[in-house]
């Protein structure tokens, strides 16, 4: 299959390979933003391959991870409400709240239904029109063109028993968070290929001037990872610390205009708390005043349910790329992907998911 095939060519990997190992002659530490990322460098073993002075850690890409334990409760808190049927995503169902999590409220009795997109959320609306139909729209900028679209549908319809529960964050005020935290080890970064076929990415360009670091955008399979990571190791030997794109056949510096357009009609830029990191200055995305009709958290009042994090998961520290997933001490044990503690082990981008799936070492 075109763009895919070549993509995964175990020789053309080899090579690569062989020149990350002639390109490197001290140690550095890469962080891959992107939970897309993470799956695939677990999955094919990449981490395994490198030599031994790269590090790879893993950073906050995982939209369902990073969404907060109180928004959660507040799905959990509208859903339970008869006159509503709750739709998400499949991957969010089984989050864990401070106490629930959507799936359990569904075998309590809530009307909550898995989706494959926004507009079939506008479609029951539009099929129910007595019952309140409330759509979970978290993610980064990849998702939040989707989720706007469909407000705009609901509205340009007419319907009035369609809200959003909104819970959007922003890549580059992580990165700059991270950049700016003391402990920081991360010297380069892989930016996420998905998020930036929306944005482009000049919008990184700042702070890898500011902070001197390189950062390349990279696609998601092995021969895109390889690629991505030597172009990044080929600047920090050089002391480079430049935006360069290695996903060009879906990324452009300036991305796709309609869909920023339509992301700044519905929501506005506001301060978002991520869950085990806590608040980041304008690193979110709330619904805009003019559309509060469709802003489920205003509708039903649940803006002031907050929550604190489970003391035993240590999700925060694995998406800062303080640390590991099997580092942590609930790792496999008291946390696992039937009973997990944080998001980390349940998303499908989750890297203490990638962890448990790929990696051998808490078997010993």
């Amino acid at each position: 299959m075109k763009f895919i095939d070549e993509y995964r060519d175990p020789a053309l990997a080899g090579r690569l390979l062989e020149e990350i190992r002639h390109t490197v002659t001290r140690p550095w530490v890469v962080m891959e933003i992107c939970g897309g990322h993470t799956h695939a460098i677990m999955k094919n073993g990449l981490d395994q391959l490198l030599p031994a002075q790269v590090e790879l850690v893993h950073g906050p890409g995982c939209p369902v991870c990073v969404t907060p334990v109180e928004t959660i409760d507040r799905a959990v808190a509208i859903a339970a409400r008869p006159e509503v049927i709750f739709t998400s995503f499949g991957d969010m169902l089984r989050v864990p709240g401070s106490a629930s999590s959507l799936f359990m409220a569904k075998s309590a009795g809530a009307d909550v239904r898995m989706v494959y997109s926004p507009l079939e959320a506008v479609a029951l609306a539009r099929q129910n029109p007595e019952r309140e139909v409330i759509f979970l729209a978290v993610g980064f900028e990849t998702t939040a063109p989707g989720n706007a679209m469909a407000l705009l549908q609901a509205r340009r319809e007419g319907l009035t028993n369609f809200s959003l529960l909104a819970s959007h964050v922003l890549v580059p005020p992580a990165i700059r968070a991270l950049l700016s935290s003391p402990g920081n080890r991360v010297q380069s970064y892989l930016a996420p290929g998905h998020v930036c076929t929306v944005m482009g990415w000049e919008e990184y360009e700042p702070l890898a001037k500011e902070f001197r670091v390189p950062i390349v955008v990279t696609g998601f399979e092995p021969v895109d990872i390889l690629a991505g990571l030597l172009m990044v190791l080929r600047q920090l030997e050089a002391g480079g610390h430049v935006v360069e794109n290695q996903y060009g056949r879906s990324v452009s510096r300036e991305g796709n205009k309609a869909a920023q357009r339509i992301m700044a009609e519905v929501f506005a830029v506001s301060d978002r708390a991520w869950r085990g990191i806590g608040v980041l200055p304008a690193s979110g995305l709330v619904i805009r005043d003019h559309l509060a009709a469709y802003d489920a958290e205003r509708k039903f009042a649940v803006e002031t349910i907050t929550v604190r994090e489970s003391e035993l998961c240590k999700s925060g520290s694995v998406l800062q790329g303080l640390l590991k997933p099997d580092g942590c001490p609930a790792f496999a044990r008291e946390c696992t992907p039937e009973h997990p503690l944080g998001a980390t082990m349940v998303s499908g981008e989750g890297a203490c998911a990638a962890y448990y799936k790929y990696h051998r070492t808490f078997h010993a």
